[in-house]
């Protein structure tokens, strides 16, 4: 039995998969509040008791950057040690990994019929990328050496915020103000969607409906309500800050694109694309991806493969684990 989880900012997700000759099959998962604990290490505790197994293998993808195993949470106030996780809750050694590795691993075992074409493209062999917004923004690359791909970590989504329109220059502006330094995950993000929200509030461009302030004001999720309220065009101000952030999605999903040169494809992940696939559709998305001057040309040959499977972080962080087994021979 493999122990997988993918760890983020609001969520923790743990399963649990049978390992039957190389074929994994999730036996069991539970999603945790990560507010409502005081480490991970509880959160694993309480799921094992729950669901007591022999565990062959562990493997947790966690949003920060990993080194030596270790990993401070970037949108959360945890250390997280996969040593100490596998000397005090007695399991095997515990491998930590940056999420978007693990949700790589993922997006490698994803079935065509997992996956949302967004661009056709004209795919060759070579190496892929993966972006992915949440809690936070996430970005790794899958380098294609030795006829595969080696799914590898970075912290992209903390690249500099760059405009590429006039609006944009002022929503920077805005955002500088407030933080002082601006990364892409300052807009692509559930924090970054009401960023911009509040950014066309404040600068006067959109009007802010009383009923709708009094809804946000009493909102235990307010990114999820103006997604939802964008995705529905109930409020223009909503379906506003929606566009802006579909626009910006596809121009950082651009660059990420040509960092790695990903003619073998780009994946789009996490739970907000997911449920704003319609929205990505019809909006800037594919424009702003594809917008990249000289090199438009090597970008729009460039598949763009929106992840349709919100366990695609478990099921990557359980390949890794059972590609990290040693086969018993007899």
């Amino acid at each position: 039995m493999i122990l997988a989880g993918d760890i983020g900012g609001t969520n923790a997700r743990l399963a649990l998969f049978d390992n039957s000759d190389g074929e994994l099959t999730m036996a069991v998962h539970t999603g945790y509040r990560t507010n409502e604990f005081p480490s991970l290490q509880e959160i694993v505790r309480i799921f094992l008791q729950a669901n007591p197994r022999k565990i062959e293998a562990a493997c947790l993808g966690v949003a920060g950057p990993v080194l030596k195993n270790r990993v401070n949470a970037t949108n959360l106030a945890w250390e997280v040690d996969g040593a100490m996780l596998s000397q005090t809750l007695r399991l095997p050694p515990v491998t930590l990994l940056n999420d978007l590795v693990a949700y790589a691993y993922g997006a490698l075992a994803m079935p065509p019929s997992e996956l949302v074409i967004l661009q056709a493209g004209a795919p060759m062999e070579g190496n892929r990328a993966l972006i992915a917004a949440g809690t936070g923004l996430g970005v790794a690359g899958l380098l294609w050496s030795n006829e595969k791909h080696l799914p590898v970590p970075t912290e992209g989504g903390h690249a500099d915020f760059a405009p590429i329109d006039d609006l944009g220059v002022e929503l920077f502006r805005y955002l500088r103000a407030k933080f002082g330094r601006v990364s892409f995950e300052r807009v692509l993000s559930g924090p970054g969607l009401q960023n911009t929200y509040e950014f066309l509030r404040d600068s006067g461009r959109a009007t802010e409906p009383p009923q709708l302030a009094d809804e946000l004001a009493e909102s235990a999720d307010v990114p999820a309500l103006i997604s939802a309220y964008g995705m529905s065009a109930k409020y223009p101000i909503c379906e506003q800050a929606l566009e802006i952030f579909c626009c910006y999605y596809g121009a950082c999903a651009g660059n990420v694109a040509l960092n790695f040169i990903a003619t073998g494809g780009l994946y789009v992940g996490g739970g907000i694309a997911i449920k704003m696939l319609s929205k990505l559709q019809q909006s800037d998305f594919l424009q702003a991806f594809n917008s990249k001057g000289r090199l438009s040309p090597v970008v729009k040959s460039i598949p763009v493969m929106l992840i349709n499977n919100e366990h695609a972080g478990l099921i990557g962080a359980a390949h890794a684990a059972a590609a990290a087994l040693v086969p018993v021979r007899g």
